[in-house]
């Protein structure tokens, strides 16, 4: 009898150990395997995300880069202002000195009546009568000039008191002198209208006695003689 009580007994035994092993207690472990699983793709998943929402604002930035350069390329460059030619600047002021020059050196010198317009008749030829020849072609275009000025009554802009013809010559030769070798200090004994530098003068604006004269002068030199112009007795000076 007692050897089948035990063999009763060892089959209960390995059912017991059977039945435990398949006891619902062990599910938690599964489940617990599945939740990390899913943690692990989810974590992935967000990873993944901000992987491409930094790739699509690098892009974006690229995008706005590139744009702004072909902005800034296409935009029209400012031209630079055109410079003046040399010509165009330096034939511009003699016109307006030629015409300082002419009315006698001194737009200021009218009298209360206004003072006489511009003539030329009797001034047409060399104070002998000789005819004034044509300037050469060696001759400047223009000149830059001084003019001592000494006005007599009946000259051009000259004032109601003014010395006589002669005596306006008189003083003329005695400034010549001075001239030759101080021509400001003569310049500071001429009337109104004498200066240094009376600007620049092109051909055909001077009566010609004067023209032929003042452009046949050598650079810095002085008329030997003073010339009778509409606007007085002339001692006149190329600077250049």
């Amino acid at each position: 009898m007692d050897g089948p009580v035990l063999t009763q007994a060892t089959n209960d035994s390995c059912s017991l150990s059977v039945s435990s092993n398949s006891h619902p207690l062990s599910r938690p472990n599964a489940r617990t395997g599945f939740h990390a699983a899913g943690v692990a793709i989810r974590g992935r998943a967000r990873l993944s995300m901000q992987r491409s929402t930094a790739a699509l604002l690098g892009l974006g930035f690229l995008a706005a880069l590139i744009g702004a350069i072909l902005v800034f390329h296409d935009s029209p460059k400012p031209k630079p202002a055109a410079k003046p030619t040399p010509s165009a600047t330096a034939s511009a002021p003699p016109a307006a000195s030629a015409s300082a020059a002419v009315a006698s050196a001194d737009a200021g010198a009218a009298d209360d009546d206004g003072g006489a317009l511009p003539f030329t008749e009797g001034f047409e030829t060399f104070p002998d009568g000789g005819k004034v020849p044509e300037l050469p072609s060696s001759a400047p275009q223009e000149v830059s000039f001084g003019v001592v000025q000494f006005a007599y009554q009946g000259s051009q802009f000259a004032d109601k008191d003014s010395r006589s013809k002669e005596q306006a010559r008189v003083k003329a030769e005695e400034a010549l002198e001075l001239a030759k070798h101080d021509f400001a200090a003569a310049v500071s004994k001429g009337d109104r209208g004498s200066t240094s530098d009376a600007g620049r003068i092109p051909r055909g604006v001077l009566e010609p006695p004067v023209e032929y004269v003042l452009f046949m002068l050598d650079k810095h030199a002085v008329a030997p003689t003073p010339i009778d112009t509409p606007r007085g007795y002339w001692i006149v000076r190329r600077n250049d």
